[in-house]
């Protein structure tokens, strides 16, 4: 026993003098070696966007009535029993669900009626708080565009409102557009989580039209004008997540190209521009990177569509990917993983007609 007991010493010993490093696990379940330069690493975050769809069926259903509800997870359900949209007061339960077991830092949710903020604050527990206003008056009115943050990870510093229009500084709606369109802008410290110190970032939440380009072009740059402010005025990494009713490539992918830096924006409103103005010299060439691209190929996982519809399953006619989580070109972040995952249980039920898109970045 003594003899076996001096030779694991002596092997860890010579471990450590050919200068290995024991790895342990975060949160994430990626693997970080623990040593000196990345004792100071501030945090591991995974980041989340997922546009809820609205609640286009209200009832009278309370939070506890849907969570008495839920059905023994050892019976077997009835497969595919349901079809099309079903009711928020059911959907609510399946997205709670999803992200509960996600281990998220920061969600940016998307058509989010103020009955659905509210439920999702209860349903996700004390250790979350969210920031957002409605889009049509700037209080409570219409769909918000809400940053939920895990309190246990991240600091609140401040946050505020814009609007995606020629007056972007007050509630309004871009000429042509189909609604309003607003972005909430949070500015967070991590807190020394992962062992590390506090380290500053920003997020942009977003929503474009779907039926205007002109607006989600005008909304493109407006959002990458504000990022390069806050990557400017910061010094930290600066993220965007939201549905651009756009894609990567195609007649509809305006929004995006501008965002990515591929095509030149259109002319926003001047006072914007003054307001959030950088010097010239200063980030020259700032764009917004797709995380997915910037993800190591290995670690990206999950499926290509980010929006499915309530279609049945197996009608892929409306897929597309429009769902993205951008991370500015100054820098101050790694995409260690992405993963856009389902929204559909075997019970037939489809969450929303978007998928949630996940991304574990280090900052």
């Amino acid at each position: 026993m003594v003899s076996t007991c001096i030779a694991l010493l002596l092997s860890s010993l010579l471990f450590y003098i050919k200068g290995g490093i024991p790895s342990i696990p975060d949160s994430t379940g990626l693997q970080f070696p623990f040593s000196s330069t990345n004792a100071h690493r501030s945090a591991i975050m995974r980041v989340a966007t997922y546009n809820l769809r609205y609640d286009s069926q209200p009832d009278g259903i309370t939070v506890q009535q849907s969570l008495d509800a839920i059905p023994d997870p050892l019976v077997r359900p009835p497969f595919l029993q349901k079809t099309g949209e079903q009711p928020w007061s059911l959907r609510r339960i399946k997205v709670a669900q999803q992200l509960l077991n996600e281990d998220l830092t920061l969600i940016g949710f998307q058509e989010a009626l103020v009955r659905q903020v509210k439920d999702l604050a209860d349903l996700l527990g004390d250790d979350w708080a969210w920031v957002g206003v409605g889009r049509d008056d700037g209080r409570a009115a219409g769909e918000f565009c809400p940053i939920f943050y895990k309190k246990s990870a991240l600091r609140l510093i401040s946050y505020n409102s814009f609007w995606l229009s020629d007056n972007p500084f007050e509630p309004s709606r871009y000429p042509g557009a189909g609604s309003h369109r607003v972005c909430t802008v949070a500015h967070f410290a991590s807190g020394p989580r992962n062992f590390g110190a506090e380290t500053n970032l920003t997020l942009l939440n977003t929503h474009l039209d779907d039926r205007s380009d002109a607006q989600r072009r005008v909304g493109a740059a407006l959002l990458l004008t504000r990022a390069r402010y806050e990557a400017y005025k910061t010094g930290g990494p600066v993220f965007i997540t939201g549905d651009f009713n756009s894609a990567a490539t195609g007649y509809d992918s305006g929004a995006y190209q501008i965002t990515t830096g591929a095509i030149p924006a259109p002319a926003i409103n001047s006072s914007f521009v003054e307001k959030y103005a950088v010097p010239d010299t200063s980030l020259p060439n700032f764009v917004m990177h797709d995380l997915k691209g910037h993800t190591p190929k290995l670690r990206v996982s999950g499926d290509f569509a980010t929006f499915t519809g309530f279609n049945r399953p197996g009608d892929s006619s409306v897929f597309t990917r429009i769902d993205f989580i951008f991370g500015g070109s100054n820098g101050g972040w790694t995409a260690d993983a992405y993963k856009v995952g389902s929204a559909l249980t075997d019970d037939g039920v489809i969450a929303s007609d978007h998928r949630p898109v996940y991304a574990d970045i280090s900052v």
